[in-house]
């Protein structure tokens, strides 16, 4: 009876529903700590150290993301392809092409979940090297607009939204993905704006 029992359990665990309640990007920002907003005291962009190589490939973690999300690239002799100097870019939070080049900033690495907002969601716990980790970290990296990154700041969702609608979803379902993967919690405002959105675009799935 006993192993019945365990077989059944094993089943269910195994099950599609169980697998899309640990990827549904609304079960997993419901299952997230909803706290308030602590003070912004010691912050300091220096407290997360970047940009860092984490994969080891030999690129940093700025490069690594223009290489991603760029297509067309362009890089500098000498650099093992590794730092890049032009591009294009179709920008997530616009939904236009931006054209880049060293001589001209018009791109920037967003962090999704804002380190600002990091810290006081709970990575000013964090010893350095896992503030590190999130600063760096692919899944909270996107290459964007460097005026709409500017116009973000450190906001959450509650706060700013990307222009282009048609990327809200996959944006605030990545910002729930960042925040999950490093225990970090939600206000009840940054939660209510994400879930609204998501309701948008049921069966939402977090990033891979």
């Amino acid at each position: 009876m006993r192993r019945i029992v365990v077989i059944a359990l094993l089943l269910s665990l195994l099950s599609p529903t169980n697998t899309q309640a640990v990827t549904d990007a609304l079960t997993v920002l419901n299952n997230l700590e909803v706290k308030g907003r602590a003070p912004k005291t010691g912050y300091a962009r220096a407290q997360f150290p970047h940009w860092s190589d984490p994969d080891r490939n030999g690129c940093d973690a700025r490069n690594d993301t223009l290489k991603r999300d760029l297509t067309n690239i362009t890089f500098k002799e000498g650099t093992r392809e590794c730092k890049v100097i032009a591009g294009q870019l179709l920008d997530p939070f616009s939904g236009k092409v931006i054209t880049f080049s060293a001589n001209k900033v018009v791109i920037d690495i967003d962090h999704v979940v804002a380190l600002s907002n990091a810290w006081q969601t709970g990575a000013a716990y964090f010893d350095k090297n896992k503030r590190s980790q999130i600063a760096n970290d692919p899944l909270n990296l996107l290459a964007v607009d460097a005026k709409l990154n500017r116009k973000k700041g450190d906001g959450d969702a509650a706060t700013w939204l990307p222009p282009y609608k048609a990327f809200r979803c996959e944006y605030v379902a990545r910002q729930v993905a960042v925040k999950a993967k490093y225990g970090l919690w939600v206000t009840q405002p940054e939660k209510a704006a994400i879930g609204k959105i998501l309701s948008t675009c049921v069966g939402q799935k977090l990033p891979a």
